[in-house]
């Protein structure tokens, strides 16, 4: 499922608690994924199921309600992320596998079809259960960076890309003219899986 479908849309009063939010889930995630993966699992889960939620409020609606709506929806998340560890690392993977079939379409334009992107999920799912270490450290690291970034850009009011923009929650369609996010975003990624690899070997 694309993220571009899920719009949050939050009043002003919290953008800047839920930028915090994201910027401190995205380092952990994106430079400790692997070493903290339970609680990455439920930052994610909290953040998805708090979008999901509020966006099937009003977007004009009563603030309080829908603040309520994405804490219980970020809790319902979070709790299904942790009850379901196995099932996060097959989403890691389908969400790894989505968003490569989604790269190679671009250059063809459009989106794919939706057969290559279920597809895609499920060699995804199927890879990771395979591979789970190497399969959470990309995940995370990807994720995290793209959590990481959506946060400072809405702190610093950057129109880049902003907390209720639709298709600020996928990191393959910023901003018309500011292609330059998706490399950033990339680096990013890659800095953190070097980290973790890293980190992961010491460990061990």
């Amino acid at each position: 499922m694309s993220f571009r479908i899920i719009k949050a849309v939050l009043p002003s009063p919290y953008v800047i608690p839920a930028a915090i939010v994201f910027i401190i889930g995205g380092g952990l995630s994106c430079f400790a994924g692997y070493r903290l993966f339970k609680a990455v699992l439920a930052i994610n889960g909290f953040i998805l199921g708090a979008l999901v939620a509020s966006s099937l409020m009003p977007p004009h609606g009563n603030p309080f309600l829908l603040a309520a709506a994405a804490v219980g929806g970020g809790l319902v998340g979070a709790v299904v992320m942790l009850l379901g560890y196995f099932l996060g690392v097959a989403l890691v993977g389908a969400g790894l596998g989505v968003l490569l079939v989604h790269v190679c379409a671009k250059p063809f334009g459009g989106d794919p079809h939706w057969a290559f992107v279920v597809g895609g999920a499920l060699v995804g799912a199927l890879v990771a259960l395979a591979i789970t270490r190497y399969m959470i450290i990309a995940g995370t690291a990807f994720g995290g960076a793209w959590m990481l970034l959506y946060g400072a850009f809405a702190i610093a009011d950057d129109r880049t890309i902003s907390l209720g923009k639709v298709w600020a929650i996928y990191p393959l369609s910023p901003a018309p003219g500011h292609s330059w996010v998706v490399f950033a975003w990339f680096a990013l990624g890659v800095v953190g899986m070097f980290v973790q690899l890293a980190s992961s070997k010491k460990k061990k």
